[in-house]
């Protein structure tokens, strides 16, 4: 195809080997057309760099009147997990007040992420995007500055000069006071299940725990995909150690939920054999018995500070300082006592 004019929605279709009207489906993330075929047709999109005509710009007008949000998670977790319901609400409710919309994709993989970005910026589909999970290096961010699409990231440092803005979550120090209060409880020996190792909060909630070596603690970290199976089975690998801890904490209320099920079923008592916690909480981890302990942070806040901090970014024509989040606090509850 000659590279002189613009690629069209019907070159695309004709490459894709459908209907010009599928094409338009999945360029503008409407359902009509399965999940391989919009990926083969985002794809093909992508590959040829289609950007929408300059009077479909003018139709629609200078703002799409939608931010969007890429989540790099498994699709099954995020029903399950109530941060991330909490964090769209929140997210929703800042935008509705302004009669504004957010589009949600799901991605499998960081380059699709940013493929994701690049065609939602092509087709002036979203004005801004929240980024989460920041890792280091990230390469989304120097992607969105590339593409000059507004953007800030919910992380744990601060942003690098000419990134994107953070709503940043002290991470480290809400990590400490977590362990700190298992340290203070006795326990020599403590447990981490994490998401993902190269997500920054993992790395800084390690440190944290990591830390207390000068105190005597021993540690142990396990990195899972946030999956109930893939925590559960990380307990029971704790546990199956020569030395297990005594105590192990979960990124999130699911994961510790599983976790504890998991103890349940080898016949270990919580908490008079294991203390459990958990870095999220909701409304299940105090219906469960025993009750866990957690970090209790306001999600639904969170989302909306977000929003609320990429729309004054999208108005800004410079890059705005960092902000920070409102600080999690600890909940005690029944999961977690004095040592063994």
């Amino acid at each position: 195809m000659s590279s002189a004019r613009r690629v069209t929605i019907t070159d695309i279709a004709r490459l894709a080997g459908v209907s010009p009207g599928a094409v338009s489906f999945a360029l503008n993330g409407r359902p009509g057309v399965s999940e391989q075929t919009r990926r083969r047709i985002l794809a093909i999109a992508d590959e040829h760099q289609w950007q929408p005509s300059s009077a479909a710009r003018a139709l629609v007008g200078a703002r799409a009147g939608v931010i969007g949000f890429a989540v790099n998670r498994p699709a099954e977790t995020l029903g399950a997990e109530a941060f991330f319901t909490d964090l769209v609400a929140g997210a929703q409710s800042a935008l509705s007040n302004r009669r504004l919309a957010m589009q949600m994709v799901l991605v499998s993989s960081v380059e699709e992420e940013m493929t994701t970005y690049r065609r939602l910026r092509a087709a002036n589909q979203v004005d801004g995007v929240i980024v989460i999970d920041p890792v280091d290096d990230d390469p989304r961010l120097a992607a969105l500055v590339a593409l000059g699409l507004p953007a800030i990231v919910i992380g744990s440092i601060g942003s690098r000069e000419g990134h994107p803005a953070v709503l940043r979550v002290d991470d480290g120090a809400v990590a400490a006071e977590l362990f700190g209060h298992l340290a203070d409880l006795g326990h020599r020996s403590i447990g981490y299940v994490s998401g993902p190792a190269a997500f920054q909060h993992t790395r800084l909630r390690a440190e944290a725990l990591d830390a207390l070596a000068s105190e005597g603690v021993a540690s142990a970290v396990v990195a899972t995909d946030t999956t109930p199976d893939a925590a559960a089975a990380a307990l029971r690998r704790l546990l199956s150690a020569d030395a297990p801890p005594t105590a192990v904490v979960f990124d999130s209320d699911v994961m510790a939920i599983a976790g504890l099920r998991a103890a349940q079923e080898l016949g270990i008592r919580v908490p008079a054999d294991l203390s459990i916690a958990a870095f999220d909480d909701s409304t299940v981890a105090a219906l469960v018995r025993p009750s866990l302990t957690c970090l209790t942070r306001d999600t639904f806040r969170l989302g909306a500070d977000a929003a609320e901090f990429l729309l004054d970014q999208i108005e800004a024509a410079e890059v705005l300082p960092d902000r920070v989040a409102a600080v999690p606090r600890l909940t005690v509850r029944e999961s977690t006592g004095a040592a063994r």
